[in-house]
């Protein structure tokens, strides 16, 4: 994606579209063409573990067929497809098959010889369960053909599909059990240390993620092939990919497996230069955009602008006495996505009803608008009129929700991910109207008529 031209896009997961799934996603995607909008961001497509976050995922490489309406698969060319998905399919339907034997146990808690992938008691599984393991690699055989009409029918509409990859993977996922050498554990496979970031303002404690680190040095020996198969598959997908958490391939917080919160752990060097030039060899120019969020240190930048990553800045965050804010529309340079909110924020309507009067008169001083009423709107234009080379809006926001249509609040576990809109409630002169703002502020789309 050419990030010297403006584009906007609409950030909405395909669990959030009427169905639930992406059995809407062609109406979707003739909206966008209608609007103007180049871009359909959404969150990663992986198999929720637990609950309907899609952050914590079965595997690295598989797509979640719930996603897709239910349909009988022809295996014209599955074997084919089959020996290229070779390095991760087999794994993720024997990891699939066994943890629903072992009535969904993590995989640390299976019998030893399972657990230890032990060559005889794995082909004697694979032996007895051949039929369920066949319909696991189906399953996805089917998913992958039903998104790959998807991407066709994008590219017909002039939409780039814009996803979503979690920086480290699930502890309880067939990538760490399939490949335990790769990763920080002990000899029955738990880690030994996890992820998570440091206590800061927003929390005392800090976030003990629980995600397994990696072991750099392991895979910097095989040239990082894992990565760059994960990579490559993503790119299978999607057009272009936000890398989650991208100041962990500089440095990432170490906190003992044992510690209950995030104190007590220490910054650890990763090799981020190192592998995205790997990824670069591969890939020639890189299609992603680092998710650089937070307190960012001058090495991340400086890792973003050696490998020309656009970065984030999102409105909400802009409103401070601090001349500096990187948020700040100013302060937004042509590498970046600016977004209003993203997933894990309010809305920007609940946002802004959740301010006290003081913040109020700051973000319409800021915002030069006299109209309390008219916030959500002038944060939508602010972002769209930006240097910004791609501008972002949750769909929440174009449809001035509050806060109980909110995707995420981090830090909890109730009610999040499960937000879906209605058709009804795009009103018929939405498409035309969001297609002249971005006329005007020459962000929008002209794509032929599919």
């Amino acid at each position: 994606m050419n990030f010297d031209t403006h584009r906007a896009g609409l950030l909405l997961h395909p669990t959030s579209l009427p169905s639930g799934t992406l059995a809407d996603a062609g109406r979707w995607l003739d909206f966008l063409h209608a609007a103007g909008v180049g871009v359909w961001q959404m969150l990663p497509l992986g198999i929720p573990l637990s609950g309907l976050s899609p952050y914590q995922c079965a595997s690295a490489f598989a797509i979640d067929p719930a996603l897709f309406p239910e349909a009988p698969v022809a295996l014209d060319g599955f074997a084919g497809w089959r020996a290229k998905q070779q390095h991760w399919l087999e794994d993720f339907a024997r990891f699939t098959v066994i943890k629903a034997e072992q009535g969904g146990a993590s995989w640390t808690d299976w019998p030893v010889a399972l657990r230890d992938r032990d060559a005889k008691a794995l082909a004697a599984f694979d032996a007895a369960h051949a039929a369920k393991l066949q319909a696991v690699r189906v399953a996805q055989y089917g998913a992958a053909l039903h998104w790959r009409e998807i991407r066709a029918a994008a590219a017909a509409r002039g939409v780039r599909l814009f996803g979503d990859m979690p920086i480290f993977v699930a502890h309880d996922s067939a990538d760490v059990w399939a490949r335990r050498d790769l990763f920080l554990l002990d000899a029955t496979g738990h880690p030994t240390v996890v992820a998570g970031v440091p206590p800061d303002y927003f929390s005392a404690t800090g976030q003990r993620w629980g995600n397994p680190h990696y072991d750099w040095q392991a895979m910097q020996a095989d040239g990082f092939a894992w990565w760059r198969a994960r990579i490559g598959a993503h790119f299978e997908w999607f057009d272009l990919v936000r890398i989650d958490h991208f100041r962990g391939l500089v440095a990432a917080w170490e906190i003992p497996a044992g510690e209950p919160t995030a104190i007590h752990g220490k910054w650890v060097p990763a090799p981020g230069a190192a592998l995205l030039q790997a990824i670069a060899d591969d890939m020639g120019e890189l299609q992603l955009v680092a998710e650089d969020l937070g307190i960012i240190t001058d090495e991340v930048t400086a890792l973003r602008h050696r490998f020309k990553l656009p970065g984030m800045a999102v409105l909400q965050f802009a409103f401070d006495e601090h001349a500096d804010n990187p948020h700040k529309p100013e302060n937004v340079h042509p590498d970046t996505v600016y977004y209003t909110g993203t997933h894990d924020n309010d809305t920007t309507l609940g946002w802004w009803r959740a301010l006290p009067d003081d913040a109020r008169r700051e973000v319409m001083r800021q915002l030069a608008v006299d109209d309390p009423h008219a916030v959500p709107d002038a944060m939508i234009d602010t972002v769209l009129g930006s240097r910004a080379a791609l501008a972002v809006m949750p769909l929440q926001d174009l449809l001035r929700l509050g806060s109980e249509a909110r995707m995420n609040t981090p830090g909890t576990d109730n009610g999040n991910w499960s937000w879906r809109f209605r058709w009804e409630a795009l009103p018929p002169d939405l498409a035309p109207r969001l297609r002249k703002k971005l006329q005007e502020t020459h962000r929008c789309e002209t794509p032929p008529t599919p």
